[in-house]
């Protein structure tokens, strides 16, 4: 590679076992290319690389695990931050551009990556993922496996009483499910050798797995808790906010929520911003359906929680309904004033404020 100090920009390709990194100068022509081992050995290799090429800018990265889930090249964009490279996420090159360009490679991938960065198509930082806020991300991936693998327990309680036999469903009938599971947690099939002893077998050991699985959500639920309290507890303290909602949204913000650069990134991140659909004499918007959906189910909770509880929304709700709009207009209102709200909240929390002390949902006091 030249030795010259020009303007230079990275790209990476993210595996398992193999990252390939390419160099592209300022009009897109191709410096380098080589690959690197995905492991911590290979980081510091790749960012020695990619300064040896000339006066790096910055470097797209594939996979960086901004959209919620652990990714290839979460490790890989965290050790190139860490070191002062500035790092932009880079999407999947279009499928179609593939086929036009004669087929795909990784070295062809991390040259599109390095031309994505350097003509700025690809802006969004990263998140940084060494925070309170990953350790959330991390709990809410357990518990939603939890309550999945839960929910599948409560099915197959119900699936195997429905055709057990009757000496057995007699026991369970007029039961709910929770009554259900305690009978049949306390069975003692013993040996078995009748179908109704399997049956009891069977629901026990279903019974058992449904508590189990009861407890670690629990613990989980207590640990989303606290972290939510320590991270932001401004945030905790809003108006229809609790630990569900807000451990959501702070980690779609990510520890390092600076990287959005106004309330709108943040509407567009949640999926609450409208879209341009405009034609000609027709201007218009139509109904954003991208984003990140889980924290646009988040705002949305809280929007219909204050429309059932907050004096203020009840009045607002009643002048929009005045005005010819439908409830589902109305939330989407709701929703965007909302979004512009937590971004605050995350963004520039305000000292003062605590959370509130939340009890188990079973004990937790009714809502005035």
């Amino acid at each position: 590679m030249s030795e010259d100090r020009v303007d230079v920009f990275g790209g990476v390709d993210t595996h398992r076992d193999v990252h390939v990194g390419a160099v592209v100068d300022g009009v897109g022509r191709v410096v380098g290319s080589g690959s690197f081992g995905a492991d911590e050995s290979g980081y510091r290799r790749m960012a020695a690389w990619f300064g040896s090429a000339g006066q790096l800018v910055r470097v797209g990265v594939e996979g960086t695990g901004s959209y919620g889930t652990g990714s290839y090249g979460t490790g890989l964009a965290r050790h190139l931050a860490a070191v002062g490279i500035e790092v932009v996420e880079v999407m999947r090159p279009n499928r179609q551009l593939r086929r036009q360009r004669g087929g795909k490679s990784d070295s062809v991938d991390a040259e599109a990556a390095a031309r994505a960065a350097a003509s700025a198509q690809a802006t969004s930082v990263p998140k940084s993922g060494d925070g309170s806020v990953e350790c959330l991300r991390m709990l809410l991936v357990a518990r939603r496996s939890a309550l999945k693998a839960r929910t599948q327990a409560a099915n197959q309680i119900h699936s195997v009483i429905v055709g057990a036999p009757e000496q057995v469903k007699c026991r369970l009938r007029g039961l709910n499910l929770q009554a259900q599971v305690r009978v049949c947690a306390r069975w003692r099939p013993g040996e078995a050798q009748t179908t109704a002893a399997y049956a009891k077998k069977a629901l026990q050991h279903l019974a058992r797995r449904y508590q189990a699985l009861d407890t670690e959500i629990g613990e989980l639920e207590a640990d989303i808790r606290r972290l939510c309290a320590r991270a932001n507890p401004a945030l905790l303290a809003a108006k229809g906010v609790g630990p569900d909602t807000a451990s959501v949204l702070l980690v779609a913000a990510g520890d390092n929520p600076d990287r959005m650069k106004s309330e709108r990134s943040f509407a567009a991140l949640c999926g609450t911003s409208p879209v341009p659909a405009s034609s000609g004499q027709i201007v218009r918007h139509r109904l954003n359906r991208g984003g990140n959906r889980q924290a646009n189910s988040a705002l949305w909770r809280i929007a219909t929680t204050r429309m059932r509880t907050d004096a203020a929304t009840r009045d607002y709700v009643r002048r929009r309904r005045a005005e010819g709009k439908k409830k589902p207009e109305i939330i989407r209102c709701r929703k965007r004033h909302i979004a512009r709200e937590i971004y605050r909240l995350i963004t520039n929390p305000p000292q003062h404020r605590t959370a509130p002390a939340y009890a188990p949902a079973a004990n937790r006091p009714a809502s005035p």
